[in-house]
C-alpha cells in the first residue's frame, strides 16, 4: 500500500460547527484559538445515553440535550458519538437493524432518527460531532439466534467468530472489510458528521486460554505472508487505509471535508519488543496483541488525526503517562497527523493506582502535555463522568487549562 498524503479533513461543509466556533472569540477579542476539547459519549450497553432501554424518544432526546448541555458547559468543542458500536446503527442503516441500547430489542424502531438529532443539536450549539464505529464486535454474546433474523452475520454466518464470549465479523475476509465499510460510510453520506473515529478494538483483545479461530480466512488468504500475526496486521492496515481512501474520494465527490481518526490502545510496543517503542511495562501491546500498526498509520499519514487512550498517571510504573506523550509526540512529529491524548476521566477519584485518588491529576496531564506542541488537545472518557465530575477533576481541568475559547 502506498503512502497516501494526508487530507486536511475540516467540518462537512453543510454543517454549522466551523462558523460558530470560527467566530469565538478568544482572549483578546480574536478568533479562538486551535485545541480539541473533546469526550467520547458512548451507547454500547447504554453506558452514556440512553441511560436505559425503552425510554420514549423524548426522553432520549432530553438526555441527549443534556450530554451535549454538559459540553458546552465544559467549555469542549467536540462530541466523538458511538453510531455503530455492535453491528447495529444509530440511524436507518440498510446494512444494519437499530441498536438494541435504544429500545431492548435489536431491530426495533425507536421512532426517530438519532443520529440526524445529534448532528442538528450539536452543531446548534457550536459542537462538533464525530461518528464514532467499533468496526468488527458483532455481539456481547456467543448467540447468532439472538440477532435479528435478517441481521448480515446470520445471512453470512461464515463472516463470525465466537471469541471470548462475544461474536465478532472476521477481519481476515476482504468481503467483510468492504461490508464494515460500506456500513460506516452510510452515516458519511447521508449526514453532516464531522468525523469518522474507529475506537480501539480491531482485533479483540486477548482472553486467556481462548484461541480466535481464523483458519480458514488464514488458508485462504494468507499465503503470501510468513507467519499469522504479519497477515492480521496486514487486514487491518488495509481496513485503515481503505477507509481513509474511501473519505476522501468521497469527500471530494460532495464538496465535503470528513476527518478520519482512531482512539488506539497507547502503547503501541514495549521498548524490550522494538526499539521503536516506548520505555513502557504494559501487558498488552496493541501491535502484537490487537495486530493494529498505529505507529505505521501515523507515519504513512493514514490518519487526519489519532487520539491514543493514555489511561494512566504521571508515574506509573508500567505505563506512564509521561513516557507515553512524549513517545507519541515524536511519533507524530512532521507526519501532519494531529495528536490529542484521550484521558480517563471515569477513573478520577479512584484509589487505584494511587495518582488517581488526587483531583488535579487531571489537570496535571494537560500541564505536562503542554511542554510538546505535537499535542493538540484531550478527550475524556465518558460523557456521563463530564456529567456528573465525581470528584472536580474536569472543573479543575477547565479553571486551569480552559480559560478562553477554543476551536477544535
Amino acid at each position: 500500500m502506498r503512502r497516501i498524503t494526508r487530507r486536511v479533513f475540516g467540518r462537512a461543509a453543510i454543517g454549522m460547527a466551523g462558523s460558530l466556533l470560527g467566530a469565538a472569540a478568544g482572549p483578546a477579542g480574536g478568533a479562538a484559538r486551535r485545541e480539541m476539547r473533546g469526550m467520547w459519549l458512548a451507547t454500547v450497553g447504554n453506558l452514556d445515553w440512553p441511560s436505559r432501554t425503552k425510554l420514549t424518544a423524548a426522553a432520549q432526546q432530553r438526555e441527549l440535550r443534556a450530554h451535549f448541555d454538559a459540553a458546552v458547559a465544559h467549555k469542549l468543542n467536540t462530541v466523538f458519538f458511538q453510531v455503530r458500536a455492535a453491528a447495529d446503527a444509530l440511524w436507518p442503516s440498510p446494512y444494519e437493524p437499530w441498536a438494541e441500547s435504544l429500545t431492548g430489542r435489536q431491530g426495533g424502531d425507536p421512532g426517530w432518527d438519532p443520529l440526524d438529532f445529534a448532528v442538528r443539536e450539536a452543531h446548534r450549539r457550536g459542537l462538533e460531532l464525530h461518528a464514532w464505529c467499533n468496526p468488527y464486535r458483532v455481539a456481547n454474546h456467543t448467540d447468532p439466534g439472538r440477532l435479528t433474523a435478517d441481521h448480515p452475520a446470520r445471512r453470512h454466518p461464515e463472516w463470525i467468530v465466537p471469541y471470548g464470549g462475544k461474536l465478532y465479523y472476521n477481519p481476515g475476509l476482504p468481503e467483510v472489510r468492504t461490508f464494515v465499510q460500506d456500513a460506516m460510510l452510510d452515516a458519511v453520506e447521508h449526514y453532516s458528521v464531522d468525523g469518522v473515529h474507529f475506537d480501539d478494538y480491531f482485533y479483540p483483545y486477548p482472553v486467556a486460554g481462548k484461541r480466535f479461530d481464523d483458519d480458514e480466512a488464514y488458508d485462504t488468504y494468507g499465503e503470501d505472508f510468513d507467519n499469522r500475526a504479519d497477515w492480521r496486521r496486514d487486514n487491518i492496515d488495509r481496513l485503515v487505509y481503505e477507509m481513509a481512501q474511501r473519505l476522501g474520494e468521497g469527500g471530494q465527490q460532495e464538496g465535503r471535508k470528513v476527518r478520519f481518526g482512531v482512539s488506539p490502545f497507547a502503547v503501541w510496543r514495549n521498548q524490550a519488543t522494538d526499539k521503536n517503542g516506548s520505555r513502557t511495562q504494559a501487558g498488552i501491546e496493541a501491535y502484537d496483541d490487537l495486530y493494529a500498526d498505529t505507529r505505521r498509520w501515523v507515519r504513512e499519514g493514514w490518519l487526519d488525526y489519532i487520539v491514543p487512550q493514555v489511561y494512566w498517571p504521571i508515574g506509573t510504573k508500567a505505563a506512564d503517562y509521561a513516557e507515553l506523550v512524549p513517545w507519541w509526540s515524536r511519533t507524530v512529529d512532521g507526519t501532519g497527523v494531529d495528536l490529542y491524548i484521550g484521558e480517563a476521566l471515569y477513573k478520577a477519584g479512584d484509589s487505584q493506582p494511587a495518582g488517581w485518588k488526587n483531583p488535579a491529576e487531571l489537570s496535571r496531564h494537560l500541564t505536562f502535555a503542554r511542554r510538546y506542541p505535537q499535542v493538540g488537545g484531550h478527550v475524556y472518557f465518558s460523557a456521563k463522568e463530564v456529567a456528573k465530575d465525581r470528584v472536580g477533576a474536569l472543573a479543575r481541568v477547565v479553571r486551569d487549562h480552559y480559560g478562553s475559547a477554543a476551536r477544535s
